[in-house]
């Protein structure tokens, strides 16, 4: 099991550079950073872009993998977020791995004056969406005309480090979503069923379960060995609390682990932050048990 750190990028950046260089040196496999203009409580408080972020944090490190959690086409283009990625994966030699999601209702989704999307319409946009970063990532030129986006000879050169494109982590948990990581993801990303009444550990794991399984299914109709997909368990976003302890954090893991996730991301713990309110002492103990 692989385990990563996600940051929120609201920190001053002598702070964010000296934790993420921690971080690297006691053997986290990764860290990531949410993709967002504003974010939730952190609305009014300060928040940084997550590419330009991101690759800062490239420059002071040198194993550790990035990533996004995640890219949204509520504010991005196709064809501006595949050239900021495939610079990215130049500038960490090869350690990006593009998070990417369908969008949600928030502050992202109106920032820009757009009106709110249908789930349906969101879903459509994103399968487009991943269709055409796949497409850029992959080629040197590409052209494309959908119901979203519209991209006229556009160049990528010299193209990403890792080949034949960096990869793509989908977020998903609807079946639609499930079906496009099965055909274009090279990981899946998920916490449980985002819109569950319940949110308790037991509720969450079936929800999880029932999105493997109809990812399994989706993969076999393509063809696909299902283990070729990295399965990326983001926790935070329900009452669990594995970072409780050691004890606790080494339990979910095994549960996890049993249900075939590859990657754990957990959120490092924040003295001023009302959730994220773990002791940080356990982001060196799960060092000290996981780290390679």
């Amino acid at each position: 099991m692989r385990i990563g750190v996600l940051l929120l990028p609201a920190d001053p950046w002598p702070q964010t550079v000296e934790r993420a260089r921690h971080l690297e040196a006691i053997g986290y496999d990764h860290l990531w950073t949410y993709d967002h203009l504003s974010w939730r409580r952190y609305r009014d408080r300060p928040w940084h872009a997550a590419i330009p972020w991101l690759t800062g944090i490239a420059g002071v490190t040198s194993r550790v993998r990035l990533g996004t959690m995640v890219t949204s086409p509520n504010f991005r283009h196709p064809v501006n977020l595949a050239k900021e990625a495939m610079t990215l994966d130049h500038v960490s030699d090869g350690r990006l791995t593009l998070g990417i999601g369908g969008g949600g209702t928030g502050f992202d989704a109106t920032v820009l004056g757009d009106a709110p999307l249908t789930p349906g319409q969101r879903t459509a946009r994103f399968t487009e969406f991943v269709d055409v970063l796949d497409g850029l990532l992959r080629a040197p030129a590409y052209s494309h005309r959908g119901a979203y986006y519209t991209v006229d000879e556009a160049r990528m050169v010299p193209g990403c480090v890792q080949r034949p494109r960096l990869p793509l982590a989908i977020a998903a948990a609807g079946p639609r979503a499930l079906a496009l990581t099965a055909r274009l993801g090279d990981a899946w990303i998920t916490y449980g069923d985002p819109g569950a009444s319940d949110q308790s550990a037991a509720a969450t794991e079936r929800a999880v379960r029932t999105q493997a399984a109809i990812l399994d299914e989706r993969c076999a109709e393509l063809g696909r060995d299902p283990a070729s997909l990295d399965r990326i368990y983001l926790i935070g976003n329900t009452e669990e609390r594995p970072l409780a302890g050691l004890a606790a954090f080494e339990d979910f893991v095994g549960r996890y682990e049993r249900l075939g996730f590859t990657d754990i991301v957990f959120h490092d713990p924040r003295p001023d932050d009302p959730v994220f309110t773990d002791d940080p002492s356990v982001v060196e103990a799960i060092a000290e048990r996981f780290a390679r």
